[in-house]
Parts: structure tokens; sequence; C-alpha cells
């Protein structure tokens, strides 16, 4: 990583993924759920939605909308998260494409 110095403080450019920068397992997949879990909390809040609402939507407990809501995601699957949006009335499209690397990596991009 890049290191430098601003006004005394030692900083470090992020890799694009906080969660593999903090060397933590899973990275991509936690930073998939970040992602999701972002795009949930931004669909129920331009709806409108109490969190009673989004979750009778989303087929949650309303504690568990709470939970989501304040970044707790890590007991839902990509899976669940995804069905979330679905139900919040957004379209997901999944693409497959080589990479020149030996491993491939899961990217989530917004249109």
């Amino acid at each position: 990583m890049n290191k430098r110095i601003i006004e005394g403080i030692e900083v470090e450019a992020s890799s694009g993924n906080v969660f593999a920068d903090l060397g933590l397992p899973g990275a991509d997949k936690l930073q998939i759920k970040s992602g999701l879990t972002v795009e949930i909390a931004k669909a129920i809040r331009e709806r409108g939605l109490t969190q009673a609402e989004a979750a009778k939507r989303m087929s949650l407990t309303q504690p568990k909308v709470s939970s989501l809501l304040r970044g707790e995601f890590s007991n839902f699957s990509e899976r669940k998260l995804m069905d979330c949006l679905n139900r919040l009335g957004y379209d997901i499209e999944i693409r497959v494409r080589e990479t020149a690397e030996p491993i491939g990596h899961l990217v989530l991009t917004h249109a």
C-alpha cells in the first residue's frame, strides 16, 4: 500500500476494499454484502418506508431490518440480501466473464 505523511499523520491509500485493507478473511464477500446493504438502506430511505414496512416487503422481522440498517450484515447471505433488493423493486444482473488473473473477483457495480 502507498503510505505517506499528511500534516504529520501517516495515511495509506486504500486498495478499494477496506475489508482487504484490514486483512479480514472473505474480504471480497464482505465488500459485496456491504454494498448490497447500502443499496437496501438507500431503497428504504428513497421509498419512505418504516422499518416495519420494509421488513414486511423483505420477509424479515423489524429487528433484523434494524440490525441490517446498522451495518450488521454478517448473518445475511449474499443471496438473501439480493432477495431483499428484489422485494424492494430492484433488478439484479450477474455478469460472468473470464479474467487474466488465476483467481477471479466478486465486484458490485451500480447502474
